[in-house]
């Protein structure tokens, strides 16, 4: 089962930095919300997998007997969920906004800080 979900969080490590690498900022935020669930999957595997021992310790005991799975990268991952939710909803809507003003979804198209019809910045001291 680890092995499987660690060739999906390469895949999705894979998709997403592709999609990062667009001109389009649609796909970059694609990229971005991909990258953010690939990062919580790889904590996720890293806290093992198993699901026929919960990770709770006996009464009268101070350790678990057996191997269990860490409960406390899972908890983290629920936080992770919901503040790469939040991003990404920030991210839509600065990219709507974008488009409203710019009209375009090109991050080529989108240079108002480098006019065409001016020369090319300093690039040295």
């Amino acid at each position: 089962m680890e092995t499987a979900l660690t060739a999906l969080v390469g895949l999705f490590y894979v998709v997403s930095i592709y999609l990062m690498l667009s001109r389009h900022i649609i796909r970059v935020l694609l990229g971005i919300a991909i990258f953010g669930n690939a990062v919580n999957m790889t904590i996720f595997t890293a806290g093992r997998i198993m699901r026929e021992v919960p990770p709770i310790i006996p009464e009268g005991q101070s350790a678990l007997d057996g191997v269990t799975a860490n409960p406390l990268p899972q908890a983290l991952i629920l936080t992770a969920i919901v503040i790469s939710f939040s991003f990404f909803a920030f991210l839509l809507v600065l990219a709507y906004r974008a488009y409203q003003e710019l009209g375009t979804d090109d991050t080529d198209e989108m240079r108002i800080a480098e006019p065409e019809g001016e020369g090319l910045p300093p690039l040295g001291y």
